[in-house]
């Protein structure tokens, strides 16, 4: 009879984990998502199952993406205990994960799904899938944008992030950063509500938020993202200078053709890249090939 005992499945820190405590907090997630029985949801980082077992009294099908193979053979004993079939959990790393809702239309079954079968969608308006998670805070930004970028988005996204983090996600001007610029370029974002750090365990150093994100249409030609994003990123190298010389300097463009270029825009070339909605990067984007001429 083997000695061995089973490995705890406390949080681990490395992997940001912190569980949520409250139920009141689980079900006011669920009540944004406004979940379907006819809903596909992915929930990313499910721990030891809080949200999890809520998703599958409201959902139809719950894929429950665990990297930690501790948490992740825990949840699936759990869900067989409690014969609770519509949930499938995935061993794996999210951001390494290709995923396509379409590709497990039959009733999870009680084993993990080998996930190289599973393949992005070439259509990025074919949505038929929720993201509804507690995102581990060391990847939250990464996983955002992972689902954000995809060809095939989800329909809307709630997630619980860091409060920082959640804040400059869904910042407007004159507080714009990187991240709130590239995920607004995809996305409708929403701060629903606040949550206390107390509300998890292990209790972290920072409060929690509720995001809710809403993929869009993007407004900008396919073949025009890589300069937005060149654009972009330049611009954010000195948040707090002003924005002509930031892309004079990163494009490495002659200052007049910037001003130029800012003036075709109607852009003060004086102002700060924090400054600028989303729209007028476009704008800038657009123009762009104007410039180099």
């Amino acid at each position: 009879m083997s000695n061995e005992r089973p490995a705890p499945a406390g949080p681990i820190k490395a992997l940001g984990q912190n569980f949520l405590r409250y139920e009141k907090i689980v079900w006011q997630v669920i009540g944004v998502a406004n979940l379907k029985p006819s809903d596909t949801v992915i929930e990313v980082g499910p721990g030891k199952g809080a949200l999890t077992f809520k998703l599958a009294q409201k959902a139809g099908k719950v894929m429950a993406v665990e990297k930690d193979q501790r948490l992740a053979g825990l949840l699936q004993e759990k869900l067989s205990a409690n014969d609770i079939k519509n949930v499938e959990i995935v061993n794996e790393d999210i951001l390494n994960f290709q995923f396509s809702p379409q590709c497990y239309s039959e009733p999870a079954g009680e084993e993990s799904r080998d996930s190289s079968a599973i393949r992005p969608q070439n259509d990025r308006s074919n949505s038929n899938y929720k993201v509804v998670a507690n995102l581990p805070y060391n990847i939250a930004t990464a996983v955002i944008m992972k689902f954000l970028e995809t060809k095939n988005p989800p329909k809307l996204m709630v997630v619980i992030v860091q409060k920082e983090i959640g804040q400059k996600i869904a910042a407007k001007p004159p507080k714009m950063s990187k991240l709130s610029v590239f995920s607004q370029l995809y996305s409708e974002v929403k701060i629903v509500d606040y949550i206390s750090r107390k509300c998890f365990y292990p209790q972290p150093k920072v409060d929690g938020a509720i995001l809710l994100i809403q993929p869009k249409k993007i407004i900008i030609k396919p073949k025009a993202l890589a300069i937005f994003t060149r654009i972009a990123r330049a611009g954010f190298v000195w948040p707090r200078k002003q924005l002509a010389n930031n892309l004079a300097k990163g494009l490495d463009i002659d200052k007049n053709k910037i001003n130029q270029w800012f003036g075709q825009n109607q852009i003060l070339p004086t102002r700060r890249p924090e400054t600028l909605t989303v729209e007028e990067w476009i704008k800038l984007t657009e123009s762009f090939p104007q410039v180099i001429m």
